[in-house]
């Protein structure tokens, strides 16, 4: 008779649903989106439509709907439990993944859906990419070749200017990052001003804290974690850069200008170089580890559907 007492081998602190019946639990409202705003919020090499927002995105936004309300409840209960009126606080999103898995398209819509919710009008999104130390700074620490590595970010920056949002301020200023020029813009800024949902996207926000200080993804109050299989990513990565070569990169102000003017597959070669040489790594050492901490992961097949979502468990 075996040991009722065991302990199963299939214990996982989340709970998988299928991309069927996920789609199931959507609400019964049409999908917000036109094809015309989904093509604005579409990233390069991205294939989604309206039926994948309608069986993904709008069932997780209502999802994200009743996670912030039933902030607002607790909120409520503790200001009467402690016999004050305090303001009540932005509800802080962390969207995390890969270079190239298309997690800035999540983040660009969810914005849109939430901000579709009648009691969450105002949703702010903000990139870690901002964050960046400036490309002189980088050469001088002599890791310019880990841009985008964890130390590659004004961490402390990054920590105050989401401190701030949470905290309630009136306007929090962040820096301004262009992927033409490939660095910060000096004197360019991101201003928030008292959200009802602000989202974070970047590959390093779901960093554990390290010496027992607070970390980036303590603030959040919802973490979104987009996964794919690594080959699939590398894929999406050359097949993204071959657009950009064919696009922004012919601009003469693109910091990779030069890859527009030499043969394709000299181009794409050095592509995939990056990759192996620092996306790869970086998401195997440092973004990867995090999939484990989200609230919810989307998982992606080849073509950049959905197949399943695993959410964690209450």
């Amino acid at each position: 008779m075996a040991d009722a007492t065991a302990a199963p081998t299939h214990l996982t602190p989340f709970v998988e649903v299928s991309r069927d019946s996920w789609a199931d639990l959507a609400p019964s409202t049409r999908n917000p989106l036109t094809e015309l705003e989904l093509v604005q919020l579409r990233g390069l090499g991205d294939r989604l439509d309206l039926q994948e927002v309608s069986d993904v995105y709008l069932p997780l936004s209502r999802l994200i709907n009743l996670y912030a309300a039933g902030a607002r409840n607790l909120h409520r209960a503790t200001s009467d439990f402690l016999g004050e009126r305090a303001q009540r606080t932005p509800f802080v999103i962390g969207v995390a993944g890969s270079v190239a898995v298309g997690k800035s398209t999540v983040a660009r819509l969810m914005r849109e859906l939430l901000s579709r919710w009648s009691d969450t009008p105002r949703v702010e999104l903000i990139t870690t990419d901002g964050f960046l130390y400036p490309n002189a700074e980088l050469e001088r620490r002599g890791i310019m070749d880990r841009k985008g590595f964890p130390e590659s970010y004004d961490r402390r920056r990054l920590l105050k200017f989401v401190s701030q949002v949470k905290s309630g301020a009136e306007e929090v200023r962040a820096p301004f990052y262009s992927h033409i020029e490939y660095d910060i813009v000096p004197g360019a800024e991101v201003v928030v001003r008292r959200p009802d949902i602000l989202i974070v996207e970047g590959l390093n926000v779901l960093q554990p804290p390290t010496n027992g200080r607070l970390a980036l993804s303590d603030l959040f109050d919802f973490t979104i974690y987009v996964d794919a299989r690594t080959h699939d990513i590398e894929n999406w990565f050359v097949e993204r850069f071959r657009k950009l070569r064919e696009g922004a990169f012919s601009s003469e102000e693109s910091f990779f200008h030069r890859f527009a003017e030499i043969p394709e597959d000299e181009a794409l070669a050095f592509a995939r170089e990056v990759w192996r040489t620092v996306n790869e790594p970086n998401l195997k050492r440092n973004v990867q580890p995090t999939r484990s901490r989200a609230t919810l992961v989307l998982r992606k097949d080849a073509d950049h559907t959905v197949s399943s979502v695993l959410l964690r468990k209450i």
